[in-house]
């Protein structure tokens, strides 16, 4: 059956509402985080709060709306509370993240819980990139390792979240 042009407006005017609301999520979720200074006790390693919401606008509606929304969120948590140069440690990492996710996603051989947890190490990776650019040194990934463990338990978290809450929203939201 064919969609009329009422029918995919109405599509895109729902994704526009979801996206908007999602990246306004994000955002909330982003400055609770930025409240908690160091939220596990290491420097640099924090939960991923807003993830959740990526990760959940990756499998509810698809890359492109997921990408939107993670670069809006990365665009005005820096503006708003963390500065130029936060903002591109996490563009770096956010962007690196979603692009891993949706690979892994895309294989068909990964649940929600791993290609999550893939997404913590990338993102973990993709900040120490540009941490070694910024400082010209290498040696920034000594740090790796602690950050591959914490990418790791942040996205086993994440990731059972959003299976859960994927779960439970009704698919109708997103048609």
């Amino acid at each position: 059956m064919m969609q009329s042009p009422t029918d995919r407006s109405g599509l895109r005017t729902r994704r526009l509402t979801m996206s908007a609301m999602f990246a306004t999520l994000a955002l909330i979720f982003t400055y609770v985080e930025f409240l908690i200074p160091y939220s596990v006790g290491i420097p640099g390693v924090k939960l991923g709060l807003a993830n959740l919401v990526i990760i959940i606008a990756l499998y509810k509606m698809d890359f492109k709306y997921a990408m939107t929304i993670n670069l809006l969120r990365i665009g005005l948590s820096g503006l708003l509370f963390s500065g130029v140069f936060a903002m591109l440690y996490s563009l770096c990492g956010g962007v690196i993240s979603l692009i891993v996710m949706w690979l892994l996603r895309r294989s068909g051989r990964f649940s929600m819980i791993g290609v999550s947890m893939a997404g913590g190490v990338a993102h973990n990776f993709g900040q120490l990139i540009i941490a070694a650019v910024v400082v010209s040194n290498i040696k920034m990934f000594v740090y790796f390792p602690i950050l591959v463990f914490s990418g790791i338990g942040a996205g086993i978290c994440i990731g059972i979240t959003a299976y859960i809450l994927n779960k439970k929203m009704p698919a109708q939201l997103f048609k």
